[in-house]
């Protein structure tokens, strides 16, 4: 008799997403636990009742505590998804930023710079406007539109001040005139599942930031575009968010590796929720092999 699989969860908080996941997961009839990352620890010299997992799915909020469970489980032989690996690259716009560049993938223009006085100099080589991002972080938080020289000083000024080992680097992207929206796509796999335009008249058109969804037709330079930054960073369950550049067409701004889909599976008709299960269980029976 073939052995049940066992999977787990790994959650901050029960959002409609994690709503959704489990209720597919029961739905399916899989055996799967609910890991709040709030209540668990790790023994380094016990990892056994971490080895009952066929496969963990990371759903947690803070990067940190997503990574480095990822990191033990991985250390483990636990299978996840996604794995550390790919959450370390995702979950650090810089580091995204340097696989794309590494494998050609069109993004927009970036400078990194590790003082105020570098990134003042980079960002007047630049010219105003200019996005100053911080390297970890979501939901269109902290980014800072800078249209000119003491707006600059003021927000690198801030960021000093503050101290984090995050806004020590300062990641200086170029302002793109973009047509009011952005477009969302849901990598699963090395497929392109769905795709969403996310439009408002803010130019950060997160949807955590009051913007609407739209269903995007995918299109082959869509597909092209979010296999090739897929593959850069190393596949699994992915956000890609593309924008339109005017001159250089789409490009890629960010890759997101614990997405939120609760605007693109109502906006899709699609079961975003039961094509991640089944992504999960594929790879929980890839394992046993």
């Amino acid at each position: 008799m073939q052995r049940r699989l066992k999977i787990g969860v790994l959650y901050s908080r029960v959002r409609v997403e994690e709503k959704w996941i489990f209720g597919a997961m029961e739905k399916r009839g899989i055996d799967y636990d609910r890991l709040d990352d709030r209540a668990i620890s790790f023994d380094l010299e016990k990892p056994e009742p971490w080895k009952q997992y066929d496969a963990v799915l990371e759903r947690s909020i803070s990067y940190n505590s997503g990574l480095y469970a990822l990191r033990l489980l991985n250390s483990f032989g636990v299978p996840t998804v996604n794995t550390a690996a790919v959450a370390e690259v995702c979950g650090d716009k810089l580091m995204t930023s340097a696989v794309l560049a590494r494998d050609g993938v069109p993004q927009p223009h970036n400078v990194t710079a590790f003082t105020p006085e570098a990134a003042l100099e980079a960002i007047e080589a630049f010219g105003y406007p200019v996005v100053l991002k911080p390297v970890v972080g979501s939901w269109g938080r902290l980014l800072a539109k800078v249209n000119d020289r003491d707006a600059a000083e003021a927000v690198l000024e801030h960021k000093s001040t503050l101290g984090s080992v995050q806004h020590s680097v300062f990641y200086i992207q170029e302002f793109i005139e973009k047509p009011g929206r952005d477009i969302r796509v849901i990598m699963i796999g090395d497929r392109v599942l769905t795709a969403m335009y996310r439009t408002s008249e803010h130019w950060i058109t997160n949807t955590a930031r009051g913007g609407s969804g739209e269903l995007c037709p995918i299109t082959p330079e869509i597909e092209d575009i979010c296999l090739r930054a897929s593959k850069a960073v190393g596949g699994g369950l992915l956000g890609v968010d593309l924008v339109e550049h005017p001159q250089k067409g789409l490009v890629v701004n960010e890759i997101n590796h614990t997405m939120e889909f609760h605007t693109m599976q109502p906006v899709s008709g699609i079961d975003i929720a039961g094509e991640i299960v089944e992504y999960v269980v594929k790879v929980a029976k890839s394992s046993e092999k």
